[in-house]
């Protein structure tokens, strides 16, 4: 990481800032594959904290193996607290992998962009859980997820700058260190709101 915080720091003095006034992030890591996968589907649009909860009791209900979560059936799902929407993300997934349409354990040995082109093709992944899953699993170092609420209201806080296209043309200046970039406007945006997440 240090490299990748040097760099940074030289191209851009916002990261010096962010570093100054909250020390270095934490650089979560998570295990590969399935389990992942559906944790990250559960986070979608709401806090880490709920989607760990709704999570956790899944896990408890059931053994987290593909089969047994496309036999849940919908409304046990509800019991959960996974919506209709996430509950038919969750069995698409598990379909997918059950029906050898992927292999998960092959993605660690493909490019950034050969996995999101194998994880997109499954209903309800997109391209923040592809993103999510690339840094936090697979340790790609050169992603910006800018579907991520909390780094794009950094990005217009600290650069003032509104428009995605613009986004995209400057952070491209981060590369190839955009993950480390990710992880310190996640940093800056959770230490000023006094928020600690567990990853």
């Amino acid at each position: 990481m240090q490299e990748a915080i040097q760099y940074l720091s030289e191209k851009d003095p916002i990261f010096n800032h962010i570093i100054e006034k909250y020390g270095l992030p934490t650089i979560p890591i998570r295990p590969q594959g399935f389990e992942t996968l559906v944790l990250l589907i559960l986070e979608q649009q709401v806090s880490i904290d709920s989607a760990k909860a709704t999570f956790l009791k899944l896990k408890a209900k059931a053994e987290f193996q593909p089969e047994s979560l496309l036999y849940i059936s919908d409304k046990e799902y509800r019991n959960l607290g996974v919506s209709r929407q996430k509950t038919s993300y969750i069995k698409a997934l598990s379909h997918s992998i059950l029906n050898n349409h992927i292999n998960i354990e092959s993605l660690a040995s493909k490019s950034s962009q050969q996995v999101r082109e194998e994880l997109i093709k499954i209903k309800g992944i997109g391209n923040w859980t592809i993103d999510v899953y690339l840094m936090f699993s697979l340790q790609a170092p050169d992603v910006i997820p800018l579907g991520d609420i909390a780094v794009i209201n950094t990005i217009k806080e600290l650069l003032d700058i509104h428009d995605k296209l613009e986004m995209e043309t400057y952070v491209s200046n981060w590369s190839p260190h955009r993950s480390v970039a990710t992880f310190l406007l996640w940093h800056y945006y959770l230490k000023k709101r006094n928020r600690k997440i567990v990853y």
